[in-house]
């Protein structure tokens, strides 16, 4: 049973703490289990990224995956690698599945029968559940498979909507209590009609932030759950909130061995301590000693040298029985050490059970030099998974440093031959000494991003780099035009400079929104505690949200409408356009207005339907727009012509083959560009928690005031400069934001 998104501390508490009040009363069930011993559960470390797909992957084969697997995310594709359902279909299990469809890309054709959901309706948190729910009855009452997956999305969506606090999170964990408590009942009624012990694992694939994301590598992220219920009654001292942490892809190796198939070759998981108490001492130890073998054939193939022919520790058995060698030099050596310690204490052991001359020291010592091999190889192959070698490293830095230097020259070679062409005279240097502050504030941001790409924790916090550099940026562009004003006795904005007047304001706008955007979300990685914006607003009501959130669903709505309707006397189908998007984004305001009370409100199978129309609407308007734009538009501007130059003389036909299909083509991306702006922001306010409404007005702010500016500051820009002020809007007012204000929820739609 995968709870998706469900954090380990909701169930275990945190910091040898039992859970808050409210969480374990949430929960009752599970809680029961846990007091009396029936479960024993443990804080299942997952790896980053910490989102779906490769965290599945890490449960099922022990192998931990790549940041690549974040873009195999979006379109998840067949586990080819050897994993535990694999080996389940080889000995003749039968499998169903119900839930999250990422398990049947995954795992093609391996379902006797299945019931996938998807995970991109991220406003649904019940019907997602409900389709699993509904076929559970059924199934726990039929006899013919060997394993159930129930993969549950609620709670994820619950988060990712909400976060932690959210007004559902208790009604949905007390849900998925409920099913624990059906399942776990269905198992002992089975068990007393003699039809055998059935384990019951309930997991998460990751945790969540304050805000419910995930995706990082933060604490609260990769604190997932492994539970296990129903392998023997641990007794009360489990009750206690001790601090049982593994890692996750320690599930792997452990249901591996209790169902006695191969484990995984590529698996890096150790067994989980206290999983198999209820096994014999010589079952428990063939399990460690399967374990460590699988994981020395994997250090022997990550290292061709790796050979205990000729380990120095190889004759430490004397007359008084073995002895346990300290193990040092170097990694092979230290390998060979530990493996031969646990193997050689294991041999000893075979030999004296024989006898039934063997205390329980000698088991414990065995069991903990099995672990401490286990658990220094483990520890080496999952760092190995994210060296790179240098080599492979810095011939991909020459080759982007030559890459660069051939353009350059290119680039010279091209702007040398324009200016012979042009009869100029080209000088490099004196070209150089002539630039303006901002061109060369422009190659300084260029040089200050490259540089600070070298720096992992500049990375987390490159949000704070772009806002500082488009704030500067901005008063630069300032300066400038300031400075272009004519100097009169009386100054007056407006006296004969009112584009100056535009490019002023639109500089103001600038500024204003980047700084309020800056301060809405504290984000990165090191400073989302502090207080900003958006928490003050959630802790002044839900009321004062509401009405910010609409109030800017509103200045959406009327500025899009604008823009497109710019065009609108002058083309009939612009203006359609418009109107069309005006109807939709009223259906989205009323969507706002019925289902969106404070984080959320009860979700219902009406307002996912609704929102799926919405979606389809969203994503089919804009595509149909840039499709029938360019065809419909030289038509009308076809006839206008032709009625205009009726009345008038001919006109040049070089002016008409030149002049008229730039003037189309220019309103053309002005009405495609703007619908797509404005579909996107249409689609923000429907996945965005209320509070991230202005957020997403303000970069619309951004966009139209660049815009502004860009269309009255003329021709005298270089054009390289005026194409990196756009880089720079662009990731500031546009990406950046998106990125901390999405961060996982990008993720779980995909």
């Amino acid at each position: 049973m995968v709870i998706d998104g469900l954090p380990a501390e909701f169930v275990l508490g945190k910091d040898h703490q039992p859970p808050p009040k409210a969480l374990m009363e949430a929960m009752p069930y599970t809680q029961s289990l846990l007091a009396n011993g029936v479960a024993i559960g443990y804080h299942a470390k997952a790896a980053p990224p910490t989102v779906t797909m490769p965290r599945l992957k890490a449960m099922v084969s022990g192998a931990i995956g790549g940041f690549l697997d974040v873009a195999f995310n979006f379109n998840t594709q067949a586990l080819l690698d050897d994993n535990l359902l694999g080996q389940f279909f080889s000995v003749g299990w039968k499998m169903v599945m119900l839930g999250d469809e990422t398990w049947l890309k995954l795992f093609p054709g391996l379902f006797m029968r299945h019931d996938g959901v998807s995970s991109f309706f991220v406003k649904d948190t019940v019907q997602v559940d409900h389709n699993v729910s509904r076929h559970l009855g059924d199934e726990l009452s039929r006899d013919d498979w060997h394993l159930l997956i129930l993969h549950y999305l609620g709670l994820d969506h619950v988060g990712h909507i909400g976060g932690r606090n959210s007004i559902l999170m208790a009604p949905k964990l007390l849900e998925m209590d409920e099913v624990v408590k059906m399942i776990h009942t269905s198992i002992i009624a089975n068990q007393d009609n003699g039809q055998g012990r059935t384990l019951l694992v309930v997991v998460s694939d990751h945790g969540m932030t304050d805000n419910g994301n995930h995706g990082g590598s933060s604490y609260d992220e990769t604190d997932s759950l492994a539970l296990f219920i129903g392998l023997k009654n641990h007794g009360s001292e489990h009750a206690s909130y001790t601090v049982n942490t593994v890692y996750q892809v320690d599930i792997a190796p452990t249901l591996a061995l209790i169902f006695g198939v191969p484990i995984p070759k590529n698996n890096v998981g150790v067994l989980i301590l206290g999983t198999f108490d209820s096994f014999t001492d010589e079952q428990h130890l063939k399990a460690l000693e399967l374990n460590s073998w699988q994981l020395f054939r994997l250090l022997q193939a990550q290292l061709p040298g790796l050979s205990c022919e000729n380990s120095p520790c190889e004759s430490f058995i004397d007359d008084q029985g073995p002895r346990k060698s300290k193990c040092n030099g170097n990694l092979e050596n230290m390998i060979c050490c530990l493996y031969l310690n646990a193997t050689v204490l294991h041999s000893s052991w075979k030999s004296k059970n024989v006898s039934r001359s063997y205390s329980r020291a000698d088991y414990s010592s065995i069991v903990a030099a099995y672990y401490e091999f286990l658990k220094t190889g483990s520890e080496w192959l999952s760092r190995r998974v994210t060296d790179k070698p240098v080599n492979l490293l810095a011939f991909g830095v020459a080759a982007m440093l030559l890459s660069c230097l051939i353009l350059s020259c290119l680039i010279f070679h091209v702007c040398k031959e324009f200016c012979i062409r042009q009869k100029k005279n080209f000088d490099l240097v004196d070209g150089m000494s002539n630039w303006n502050l901002d061109e060369a504030f422009i190659l300084g941001v260029i040089l200050i991003v490259i540089i600070s790409m070298g720096s992992s924790s500049m990375v987390e916090e490159e949000q704070y780099i772009w806002h500082f550099v488009t704030s500067t940026l901005d008063l630069l562009l300032l300066r400038k035009t300031m400075q272009s004003l004519p100097v009169k006795k009386s100054f007056r904005l407006y006296e004969g400079t009112k584009k100056i007047g535009f490019q002023v304001y639109s500089i103001f706008v600038l500024i204003i929104s980047g700084r309020t955007l800056r301060g809405w979300h504290q984000g990165g990685v090191n400073w989302t505690h502090l207080p900003d914006v958006s928490k003050w607003l959630e802790m002044a009501g839900s009321n004062n949200v509401k009405l910010v959130q609409l109030v800017s669903c509103l200045l959406i709505i009327s500025l899009c409408f604008f823009t497109l309707s710019v065009l609108g006397s002058r083309r009939k189908f612009v203006l359609v356009v418009g109107f069309t998007f005006l109807v939709f984004g009223l259906l989205v305001l009323q969507h706002i207005m019925i289902y969106q009370e404070n984080t959320i409100v009860q979700s219902s199978s009406t307002a996912t339907l609704m929102v799926q129309i919405i979606f389809a609407v969203l994503g089919i308007t804009p595509i149909g727009t840039f499709i029938a734009l360019p065809l419909v538009m030289p038509i009308s501007i076809s006839k206008k012509h032709s009625s205009h130059d009726s009345h008038t003389s001919t006109p040049d036909p070089i002016e008409i083959q030149y002049k008229y299909p730039l003037v189309e083509l220019k309103d053309s991306l002005y009405v495609i560009g703007w619908t797509y702006i404005g579909y996107w922001c249409l689609l923000q306010l429907m996945l965005q928690q209320p509070v991230n409404a202005v957020p997403i007005l303000l970069i619309l702010m951004q966009i139209l005031a660049s815009m502004i500016y860009s269309s009255y500051s003329g021709l005298h820009q270089k054009q390289w400069v005026e194409v990196s002020y756009v880089i720079i809007w662009l990731m500031s007012t546009y990406w950046l934001p998106l990125l901390y204000m999405l961060k996982s929820n990008f993720y779980c739609w995909c």
